[in-house]
């Protein structure tokens, strides 16, 4: 699968190849929680929700858990092989922000294969973003995951230095 955002609107031949490092700039260390607390889905929405406003990526808790729950009644966005990407775009978000969170236990999400889910990718954006990389970011991110390698090296992640070199194919 080949991933590609538009750098320019006006040109829609003109585009920008996206490498799995890209994805580090969406990422970062306050957004990283290697051992989460929640033990069901709901509480997942608000241990993230929680997150983003400790760290004022929103001021809204209450919206980021209405757009991921009303999301997640469109279909499970547990997509496999203990893995979810719960996503939306929102008013409350100034720029696409991604939160990283892994249970070693593994919580119940609905997933399309009926797994427990290890590994959160808790993805939030507004509702325009200049480039359009919303859906080419998703699209990466689902692709880097299908991978087994990556899957497995996530799992045992303890330091958000170790999780970046594995989104930048260091590791």
């Amino acid at each position: 699968m080949q991933v590609v955002w538009r750098k320019n609107p006006k040109n829609s031949n003109e585009g920008i190849m996206m490498e799995s490092k890209d994805l580090t700039q969406f990422f970062n260390e306050n957004l990283f929680i290697p051992d989460l607390k929640a033990q069901s889905k709901e509480a997942v929405f608000d241990e993230f929700s929680s997150l983003f406003v400790e760290n004022k990526v929103i001021r809204n808790k209450e919206i980021v858990l209405e757009m991921l729950t009303k999301r997640e009644t469109l279909g499970s966005t547990g997509i496999g092989d203990e893995v979810a990407v719960p996503h939306g775009r929102t008013t409350a978000a100034i720029k696409m922000q991604i939160a990283f969170g892994r249970s070693d236990k593994g919580i119940e999400f609905n997933a399309i294969d009926k797994k427990p889910i290890k590994l959160f990718f808790v993805v939030i954006a507004p509702p325009h973003d200049e480039n359009n990389r919303y859906l080419p970011v998703l699209g990466k991110l689902v692709e880097m995951l299908h991978e087994n390698k990556n899957r497995e090296k996530l799992k045992n992640v303890n330091t958000f230095e170790e999780f970046a070199e594995i989104l930048d194919g260091e590791s």
